[in-house]
C-alpha cells in the first residue's frame, strides 16, 4: 500500500506569505555561498542533498486528506480537507479505464477542516461515479448537506451527479471494505472522532487524527497501543508540542509528537508519520518540532526497534 498526503495542516488551510517565500530564497542562496553549478541537475542535487527541507520544500498548506493506494482501480481516502480538491483532479488523471470510478472515503469526524474539500471534489459531479462514505458518525450526510446550503455555498449537495452512499460503522468490529479489513476506535475530541486501522496483505496502516492523548490516562493509552500494535505505519496528529498539549491547549482535542513516539514504541510500530500541523507554524517551526521529536525518539528507544 502506498500512502499519499494531499493535506497535512490542521484547523484551516494556510499559504506561504511573500516574506516566507523570500526567506526560503535567501536561505538557499546563502547555503550556495557563491558556488557555480555546471548544469540544472547539479542545482537539483544541491537542493536535494544539502538544503534543509524547511528551505527546499514545504510541509504543505492544505487541511487533512490522505490517500491509501492499494494498487487497484478503486480509491481509498481518509478525510476531505482542502487537499481533496487536488486529489480529485489527480485521480481523474490516473484513471485506468473509461469505467466510472469508485471512491471510498473514511471520515474521522465532521469538523469543517475535514470536510471543506468536498464542494470542490470534481469526481462527485461526474455521473456514474460512486462515492461511499464510512465513519463512526451517523450525521455525515447532514454535515455535507449543511455545508452546501445556499447561504454558505452556491452549489447544493443534490447537484452532485455521482451516486453517493453513507454507512455508519461501529467500534469493536472488523469490516471488509474497499478491499481492506477495517477497524475503528473512538478518540477524545470535541463531538468525538474516530481512528481507523486498514489491513491488506498483512500490511497495517493506522490513521488517527484529532485525538488527544493524556499522559496520565493509562487505560486509554493502553487501548490505543493495542490498536496500533505492530502497525507498519501510524499517521498521527502531532499538532502541538508536549508543553502546549498539557497547558495552554489541554482539552483542545489534539496531541504531540512525544505522545506519538511513546505510543508507537509501546506498540512496536515500524514508521510514524507526523501530520495535522499547527497552521500558525511556518515550515521552519514545523521542522524544529520534528527535530525535537527525533531526538526524543532516540533517547527513549530502549530495547525497541528503531521507529523511523
Amino acid at each position: 500500500m502506498l500512502v499519499r498526503f494531499w493535506g497535512t495542516r490542521g484547523s484551516l488551510p494556510v499559504s506561504m506569505t511573500a516574506s516566507q517565500v523570500r526567506a526560503k530564497v535567501v536561505g538557499a542562496v546563502s547555503a550556495a555561498n557563491g558556488r557555480r553549478f555546471g548544469s540544472h541537475s547539479d542545482v537539483e542535487k544541491f537542493v536535494d542533498d544539502e538544503l534543509d527541507f524547511s528551505i527546499s520544500g514545504t510541509y504543505g498548506g492544505c487541511t487533512s486528506c490522505i490517500e491509501i493506494d492499494k494498487g487497484d482501480d478503486e480509491f481509498l481516502i481518509c478525510d476531505m480537507g482542502s487537499g481533496l480538491r487536488n486529489f480529485g483532479l489527480d485521480s481523474l488523471r490516473r484513471k485506468k479505464s473509461e469505467k466510472p470510478s469508485i471512491y471510498h472515503i473514511f471520515m474521522s469526524h465532521l469538523h469543517w477542516d475535514h470536510i471543506m474539500g468536498f464542494p470542490f471534489f470534481v469526481p462527485a459531479f461526474v455521473p456514474g461515479n460512486r462515492i461511499n462514505f464510512y465513519g463512526g458518525h451517523a450525521t455525515i450526510e447532514e454535515a455535507l448537506f449543511r455545508q452546501q446550503e445556499k447561504i454558505s455555498f452556491p452549489v447544493p449537495l443534490e447537484f452532485m451527479n455521482a451516486d453517493i452512499s453513507y454507512r455508519t460503522l461501529e467500534t469493536g468490529r472488523r469490516y471488509e471494505l474497499a478491499g481492506c479489513a477495517v477497524e475503528l476506535i473512538k478518540q477524545r475530541h470535541d463531538n468525538d472522532s474516530y481512528g481507523f486501522k486498514f489491513i491488506k496483505d498483512n500490511r497495517k496502516i493506522i490513521y488517527t487524527t484529532d485525538s488527544e492523548h493524556k499522559i496520565e490516562d493509562e487505560e486509554s493509552n493502553s487501548e490505543f497501543a493495542e490498536f496500533f500494535s505492530e502497525a507498519d505505519l501510524v499517521i498521527f496528529d502531532t499538532m502541538y508540542s508536549l508543553a502546549d498539549s498539557i497547558t495552554l491547549k489541554e482539552d483542545w482535542g489534539h496531541s504531540s509528537g512525544v505522545m506519538a513516539v511513546d505510543l508507537c514504541h509501546r506498540a512496536a510500530v515500524g514508521k510514524l508519520a507526523m501530520f495535522h500541523h499547527e497552521p500558525a507554524y511556518d515550515d521552519a517551526m514545523v521542522q524544529d518540532q520534528f527535530k525535537e521529536v527525533l531526538q526524543y525518539e532516540e533517547l527513549t528507544r530502549g530495547a525497541n526497534k528503531k521507529l523511523t
